[in-house]
């Protein structure tokens, strides 16, 4: 007999398909090249955090290394995301570096952007040391910042002074009210305001939302402000609007996630915004009628 937790899995996994690749390297490169003849770029993250088991954390290594490897055999424009706690800073941050360095090197003789992932609150300042350690060795370094919290917007204006290229987000983790703003307006209004920092100050960025309105804004900032940037949004999430974007000559990244730890992160998406259960309602129902 199915208990109720097994039958909601099966249900939210049918719609988590939609922005998970599946399980394996392959799944996610597969997804990657769909995306780039569609004319879209391809950010390949794999799922997992918070590991504390070297074996693990050597095995995510690899498979990096190995994603890195591959962008050229099968002939795609695309870039790695990598979380922090998923490459041994859950163990010490000397660990985190040195499995960092690792994927770096590999990223440095393939040519392969890196994004470094922003997780929760407690790991802001320790990430932020790791992008600024890194990012004077290699340029092709971003990191993700939150508009939810409070303390981005001096995180930002510090990053662009060294030259950063920041992806922003709104923020999927669940933060104390004394350090993150809690409601969606009070987050949207962040966001448009670092947004625009970013148009004003900065070069090659990346907006990451589903937001229309957010993305609206941002192309008319584009057009008083012509920088380098793109838009990034999730494998399987505003396909036709990604399609009107490109076809405008902006540059669109899928942000690829592929893994067996598809259920957290699925969860966190979802509870994220309120909004995201009707986006990817609304993106299930487009994909059907493909």
């Amino acid at each position: 007999m199915v208990s109720g937790i097994q039958l909601m899995e099966k249900v939210l996994f049918k719609v988590a398909k939609q922005w998970i690749a599946g399980d394996t390297i392959d799944d996610a490169l597969t997804s990657a090249k769909n995306a780039y003849q569609s004319e879209r770029h391809a950010i390949i993250n794999k799922l997992g955090e918070y590991h504390t088991s070297k074996k693990q954390i050597k095995s995510t290594v690899d498979e990096y290394q190995k994603i890195v490897n591959s962008f050229r055999k099968w002939k795609v424009r695309g870039a790695i995301s990598v979380k922090p706690t998923q490459i041994g800073l859950s163990i010490s941050q000397k660990e985190c570096y040195r499995n960092f360095e690792k994927i770096i090197r590999k990223a440095r003789d393939s040519h392969v952007f890196v994004w470094l992932d922003m997780e929760s609150a407690d790991h802001t300042d320790e990430t932020i040391e790791i992008y600024n350690a890194f990012f004077s060795k290699y340029e092709r370094l971003g990191i993700a910042l939150q508009a939810n919290l409070k303390r981005t917007e001096d995180d930002v204006n510090n990053l662009l002074r060294i030259g950063a290229k920041i992806r922003l987000v709104k923020g999927a983790y669940r933060e104390k009210a004394s350090i993150s703003f809690k409601s969606k307006e009070d987050v949207d209004k962040n966001y448009l305001k670092l947004m625009k920092m970013l148009f004003k100050k900065g070069n090659e960025f990346a907006i990451a939302s589903h937001d229309g309105k957010i993305i609206q804004k941002a192309v008319n900032l584009s057009k008083k402000y012509p920088k380098k940037f793109e838009f990034q949004m999730l494998k399987g999430i505003r396909d036709e609007l990604k399609v009107k974007l490109v076809k405008k000559k902006f540059v669109v990244s899928d942000y690829i996630p592929y893994g067996v730890n598809w259920l957290p992160y699925s969860f966190r998406r979802i509870k994220e915004r309120k909004r995201n259960i009707l986006l990817l309602g609304s993106s299930l129902i487009q994909s059907q009628r493909v």
